[in-house]
């Protein structure tokens, strides 16, 4: 009974870092950028868009494959460092515990 109630103290500070985490991610934002600097998206922690910066000189209605393809790149890019800041964070939570192949966490 004693290695329960040890599992049952560790489970709840886990489940109280992982609500700190998960905060945290709300409020972490990043920017991606595409075009040498014309478009930037800034996304929080969990991937939400914030922000959209577009170059004027990109606003071409003759042309706004080259913006759309652009934006997609910003956003792809922003995607991508919230993606390496949530398995960092993730990586500090489980103080590096590896989780078995195809489990993430939050669970």
């Amino acid at each position: 009974m004693k290695n329960l109630g040890n599992l049952m103290k560790q489970a709840k500070e886990m489940q109280s870092r992982m609500v700190e985490m998960q905060q945290s991610l709300e409020s972490h934002e990043v920017t991606g950028v595409s075009g040498g600097g014309m478009v930037s998206v800034t996304l929080n922690g969990k991937g939400e868009m914030r922000k959209l910066s577009v170059d004027p000189s990109l606003v071409d209605p003759e042309d706004k494959e080259v913006m759309e393809d652009l934006i997609i790149a910003a956003h792809a890019d922003a995607r991508a460092k919230v993606n390496a800041y949530s398995a960092e964070k993730m990586k500090e939570m489980t103080g590096g515990l590896q989780l078995p192949p195809g489990m993430q966490m939050p669970f």
